[in-house]
């Protein structure tokens, strides 16, 4: 893929060190899990409120931690391609207020899921059973045990499996770049072929999709990744509406 003839230094600045905050988290997730046997996602993730292990502070700080490289890298790779354009079309302020709307509307989405699966959940366990989930299946899961109920089980794992990953912003991003800049001719490096943006935004879209669907606890995540483009097209809907020029 063609990178528009810039390096990672020349990036506008809200791109390159949202990079560079994504990969030092990353590496700092591997280094407290083998120093310190602490595992950063399970405390910066995002777990849904009714959890135990729910603070605030992960809303925001989900959005910086990844599942490995793999997953770091698709991420940021779309962020340094497109990213890159649209804050300097943008400017970096309303750059950055976009990818930070994305990336919340993006949570708000998911919680939303989960809340409509937990309600469910819920709804089919006695309150007994229900309070014992709540109470006690934190330190249970802990301790590496689960419920043998499969209702209460399931309920147990929905409420301890954090969500990670700067995907539902990163949708909204190409989903901007492809409203913005539909016909532009980008060129793949395998195959070397011209490809017009709109077409390849849909394919990134698909196999960033495919891979967040197939994340060990993320079934539902594909929610978060609609969530963060109907924001961001809300969001630029709303500008349009609102400001003289195109943005």
């Amino acid at each position: 893929m063609n990178g528009f003839g810039r390096g990672f230094f020349g990036l506008p600045p809200v791109v390159k060190n949202i990079i560079m905050i994504n990969v030092l988290m990353l590496l700092a997730y591997y280094a407290a899990t083998s120093v310190f046997d602490i595992d950063l996602n399970s405390v910066l993730g995002l777990y849904f409120p009714k959890s135990e292990q729910f603070m605030p502070l992960q809303i925001v700080t989900h959005m910086f931690m990844h599942g490995g490289i793999l997953h770091l890298f698709f991420n940021m790779y779309a962020l340094y391609i497109f990213g890159g354009v649209l804050e300097n079309v943008w400017g970096p302020k309303r750059f950055f207020i976009y990818y930070i709307i994305c990336g919340l509307g993006a949570a708000l989405t998911h919680e939303s899921v989960i809340a409509l699966k937990y309600n469910h959940l819920a709804h089919s366990l006695s309150p007994e059973n229900l309070q014992l989930v709540l109470n006690e299946g934190t330190a249970y899961i802990k301790e590496g045990k689960v419920f043998t109920d499969e209702t209460m089980k399931n309920l147990q794992i929905l409420l301890n499996t954090p969500t990670v990953g700067a995907s539902g912003a990163i949708f909204g991003v190409l989903l901007a770049f492809g409203v913005l800049f539909p016909n532009t001719q980008l060129m793949l490096l395998i195959p070397p072929i011209p490809i017009r943006a709109k077409y390849f935004v849909m394919i990134y879209g698909a196999i960033e999709l495919y891979l967040a669907v197939t994340q060990p606890g993320s079934d539902i995540a594909h929610a978060a990744h609609l969530g963060g483009m109907l924001f961001g097209y809300l969001l630029i809907r709303y500008w349009r509406k609102t400001t003289n020029t195109l943005y």
